[in-house]
């Protein structure tokens, strides 16, 4: 899922917003926008696919997916905020569960095994890849959010490059954009692996950086957007419940929470910490 620049008109992605908690001092920046480029055509038979699940197809591009050694690899990307490779692409099937829009906290139908030690590395590497030292500090700083709730997932951080044997990896990416992009959980119980901090970041604080990388990680364990069904923090849309799932978690609130690090949308002056109910979707879940 990705996060980026500043709305400056109505967003056509998911991983900016309308100025979350009290900040309202300039435009909502989209989470999770997707790079412009290697725009790819759809099969009548993708079309169909992609329109059975009421995606909006506006949206849908082919990209080049950069890894934080500099391959790439071409993935879908839906909605601004939904990576998928071609392979994944091809499986997709409507679901037969039709989920009630309502604005509480989400979760997608995939979690994290738990309890899990989840172990995450900054990538430090060149080419432009590696974190700054702000994002370092604020990836730190992310990492102490989920370790000082109560849940049964607890995660270590370290920094390098030999980034393989771990499972949440956070990098860099050149492209000059604001936010980042993630993922969901696997069906086999694990986060998502790849977090993209995007370059346009060096240009905000620490705790705005502290924002965008706990709100990715929140999607590497599960987490959808708070607002996904109508977007609000971004001034209006709407993301897709399904395949991946739009379920309601049990005791966070039926009105807005404007509080929210999982808002779709984040202000340019973020503190960077969970909202209250953030914390009690996580400990519900974990």
């Amino acid at each position: 899922m990705k996060y980026a620049k500043f709305l400056l008109a109505l967003p056509v992605l998911c991983f900016a917003l309308f100025i979350s908690s009290c900040v309202q001092e300039s435009d909502p920046i989209q989470e999770d926008v997707v790079e412009e480029g290697f725009q790819g055509e759809l099969s009548a038979d993708q079309i169909d696919m992609v329109e059975s699940l009421d995606y909006n197809l506006e949206d849908a591009v082919l990209q080049d997916f950069v890894y934080p050694d500099g391959t790439t690899e071409k993935q879908y990307i839906i909605e601004g905020d939904i990576a998928m490779t071609i392979e994944e692409f091809e499986k997709l099937q409507a679901s037969p569960e039709e989920l009630e829009a309502t604005i509480r906290q989400y979760r997608t139908y995939n979690l994290c095994d738990a309890p899990q030690t989840i172990n995450v590395i900054g990538y430090t590497g060149g080419g432009g890849y590696g974190l700054t030292n702000k994002m370092q500090t604020a990836l730190g700083w992310a990492i102490n959010n989920y370790n000082n709730i109560n849940t049964s997932l607890s995660f270590t951080l370290t920094y390098g490059t030999n980034f393989n044997p771990y499972d949440i990896v956070v990098y860099r990416v050149p492209n000059g954009q604001v936010g980042g992009v993630a993922g969901f959980p696997d069906s086999n119980g694990n986060p998502y692996k790849w977090v993209q901090i995007f370059s346009g970041m060096d240009n905000y604080n620490t705790n705005t950086n502290e924002h965008v990388i706990t709100h990715e990680i929140g999607h590497c364990v599960g987490m959808r957007h708070t607002d996904w069904w109508n977007r609000a923090s971004c001034g209006g849309g709407s993301e897709s419940a399904n395949p991946d799932g739009a379920v309601h978690v049990s005791g966070t609130p039926t009105n807005i929470d404007w509080n929210s690090v999982m808002l779709a949308c984040f202000g340019s002056n973020e503190d960077g910490e969970f909202g209250f109910y953030d914390k009690v979707a996580l400990e519900y879940l974990y």
